[in-house]
């Protein structure tokens, strides 16, 4: 089931069309417009006027006002299988994707068993989705401090790039790279243009930290400090640029280190940066004591360091918003942070908790789009096929009613373990239904059958 995207067809017509939707606001690269968007043989053939005639034979599918938006492209999730299919797994994952909207994501290397460390261990991982993916799914790739041999031909087989932790990971199978591992591996990756995302938190400074355990998040967030972030970031910048390599920062939670990245960008160091829903939406403030569905790594931050990330995504230092769906038994979410299981189950509600929080601060759904979509595909290069509404792209759309809320329920959640920090909450945005290359994969809670590609690196 691997498909390679060269292999896709070309030349298609807007006269072959197959499929026309429609709707009186489609979000495109020029605009949110009324338009009528041409499909065929799975991908967008035209980008036309809102009332013109339909190519002859085509279906038309009239979306009113509804929202057309490209379906989102996740680069952060933890799927967990095999191995750790009690966590979560591709069925339950990329169904929860498609219900929120999301038709394309991207795997981490770690928490399942055996981790995406050698090309072997990705054809295993491979062989599980490949029935399983409603959705599109990629690969990351692992580096680890005995594996930079195994570098090369994974990048060759197609994974995206390469996981690193710079402080324990959590997992004993993974574990992290130390300030010289990490010039090791990256000098290889460099070797032949890769991308090395980062898990950036230093441990000396969290091994320093107060480490009082219990139900307290206070004392919790003492024990994940900021200056652990901006520490490991200045050193990641430092052999970044020693080497021009390409690095990505992941799941950025200090608003204190957001200097340093637009200094190393104004530099012309080759650095990407990412955060996620729960740091632009939740408060250190408002996290009861015991609430370790709230528990991830790097925390939750108070309410000023989120109004400087917001800062930052409006103006372009931080690129993109991705969820570290990170997924467990509801067993491991104990009442104590120290030895709760850290990580934060997003997939189906990260485009409606961005864009509660961003229509209430100004921003619209052409930014939510280009943050959660656009510079998405642009980080794993499916930016040809992923992305935007636009000819030659695939035909993937999210129809979204963003006026409409709805009050978050666990029991509502495709996820395999319905553990969610949004329990009760209140979001804007449902999504009406979700469309992978001109097919409806999801509408009113009904699934298709699985309908998604695995995905390799574009060459």
């Amino acid at each position: 089931m691997e498909i390679l995207l060269s292999e896709r067809k070309e030349g298609v017509r807007v006269s072959d069309a197959e499929l026309v939707v429609r709707s009186t606001r489609v979000v495109t690269p020029e605009g949110t417009r009324a338009a009528s968007v041409t499909v065929s043989a799975g991908r967008i053939t035209a980008v036309l006027p809102h009332d013109g005639p339909l190519p002859e034979g085509a279906r038309l599918e009239d979306f009113g006002d509804h929202v057309l938006l490209p379906g989102l492209v996740d680069t952060h999730v933890h799927v967990n299988d095999p191995g750790r299919t009690e966590w979560e797994g591709f069925w339950t994952a990329t169904r929860a994707a498609a219900a929120g909207g999301i038709t394309t994501l991207v795997d981490m290397p770690l928490n399942s068993l055996p981790p995406t460390t050698t090309v072997d261990h990705l054809r295993t991982k491979q062989a599980v989705a490949a029935a399983k993916a409603h959705i599109d799914v990629g690969f990351w790739g692992g580096a680890l401090p005995d594996n930079v041999k195994e570098l090369r031909p994974l990048h060759d087989a197609g994974v995206f790039g390469f996981k690193a932790f710079l402080s324990p990971s959590g997992v004993d199978e993974f574990p992290h790279l130390d300030q010289g591992r990490l010039g090791h591996s990256l000098t290889e990756i460099a070797g032949f243009d890769g991308l090395l995302i980062v898990h950036a938190e230093d441990p000396h400074h969290l091994d320093t930290a107060p480490q009082q355990g219990g139900p307290r998040y206070a004392d919790f967030l003492a024990s994940r400090p900021r200056h652990a972030e901006d520490s490991a970031i200045a050193g990641l910048i430092e052999v970044a640029k020693r080497l021009h390599a390409r690095v990505h920062v992941l799941h950025l939670s200090s608003s204190d280190a957001l200097p340093l990245i637009a200094a190393a960008k104004a530099e012309g160091v080759r650095i990407t940066v990412e955060t996620c829903p729960h740091y632009l939406t939740l408060t250190a403030e408002e996290v009861p004591d015991g609430a370790s569905e709230f528990k991830c790594c790097p925390p939750i931050r108070e309410a000023a360091n989120q109004d400087l990330l917001w800062q930052a995504l409006a103006d372009g230092t931080i690129d993109c918003v991705v969820t570290d769906h990170s997924p467990s038994t509801a067993d491991l979410k104990t009442p104590d942070f120290a030895t709760a299981w850290g990580g934060i189950s997003g997939l189906q509600l990260s485009l409606a908790a961005v864009w509660t929080e961003a229509r209430r601060r100004g921003h619209g759904l052409e930014d939510v789009v280009r943050w959660m979509s656009t510079r998405t595909a642009e980080l794993v290069g499916l930016d040809a096929h992923k992305g935007a509404i636009a000819p030659g792209r695939d035909a993937d759309f999210a129809v979204l009613a963003p006026d409409e809320t709805f009050t978050v329920d666990p029991a509502a959640l495709q996820h395999r373990n319905r553990v969610t920090a949004y329990a009760g909450r209140t979001l804007h945005g449902v999504v009406k239904s979700t469309w992978l290359r001109g097919e409806r994969i999801v509408a009113g809670g009904e699934f298709t059958a699985p309908k998604g590609r695995l995905l390799t690196r574009p060459h």
